[in-house]
């Protein structure tokens, strides 16, 4: 709608931005660099961060960096599953027919991982997303998933990537046993106001702009707003450029992003 009249060839601030497209603010480039230290460590990373930090961004150029003869990605996003819902998941992501009793496929997935790790070279990457709403239970699961061999050798790297919660739950003394086997630990916040400005001029720039089209002022507010998380920024940004253009304006100002974020409650 807006495009047209901002001389822009694609939307701006859209989740479905290519990852090659996407702003590498530092923070986002040091948690991609950390998990690919976890990959090759075949260790066992948390990592955690506020709603729309961009966590799944970075397992997204992480999974981009990967060299697919190299290794195999298993990705789980279920809100909470139990364990043997989480055996088959991966099972099935493998190409396996998973067997009836939890047990039977624990020693199923214990088997094809250490095959693929010895037969083909291959080793397993697994995600979980959305780690923060797994049980008590399924974290059990996880510190089980990682014993291989009497801990000899491990043919799996694990990342679990969740909200703030994540990282509180597994400070609790339950939790010890998996605290333990963790090698990496990364909270990702958002954005800093430099970070925020350059984020917005490139997702511009990508998208065809040929001049500024927000003011220093109104980028201040936007960050004040936002906390430089880049879902919001996203949000009150495609926001600001629409009121811009139901108004006319050439540029988006402060009067815009203090007219639009009424629109964003205040977190």
């Amino acid at each position: 709608m807006y495009e047209q009249y901002f001389g822009l060839v694609e939307t701006p601030f859209t989740r479905h931005i290519p990852v090659t497209h996407l702003y590498g603010a530092q923070a986002h480039e040091e948690l991609v660099a950390r998990m690919q230290y976890v990959v090759q460590s075949r260790g066992f990373g948390v990592v955690t961060g506020e709603i729309g930090s961009g966590k799944s961004t970075a397992v997204r150029t992480l999974l981009r960096k990967l060299d697919g003869s190299r290794y195999r990605l298993l990705y789980m996003s279920d809100a909470n599953p139990n364990p043997r819902g989480f055996y088959r998941s991966l099972l099935e992501q493998l190409g396996l027919k998973p067997a009836f009793q939890r047990s039977d496929c624990k020693r199923q997935l214990d088997t094809a991982l250490m095959e693929l790790w010895e037969t083909q070279r291959r080793q397993t990457v697994v995600v979980i997303d959305e780690a923060h709403l797994l049980s008590p239970a399924m974290l059990e699961e996880v510190r089980f998933l990682t014993n291989h061999q009497m801990d000899s050798t491990s043919p799996l790297a694990l990342l679990l990537v969740g909200q703030p919660e994540l990282g509180r739950k597994l400070t609790l003394q339950a939790f010890e046993a998996v605290r333990q086997r963790i090698t990496l630990r990364f909270h990702l916040g958002g954005l800093s106001l430099p970070d925020t400005r350059e984020y917005i001029v490139h997702h511009l720039k990508v998208a065809g702009a040929a001049r500024p089209l927000f003011n220093e002022e109104a980028i201040r507010l936007i960050y004040q707003r936002t906390r430089g998380i880049p879902r919001e920024v996203n949000n009150v940004c495609s926001s600001c450029l629409l009121a811009a253009f139901a108004e006319q304006k050439p540029v988006v100002d402060e009067v815009t992003v203090n007219t639009v974020k009424a629109e964003f409650p205040e977190n």
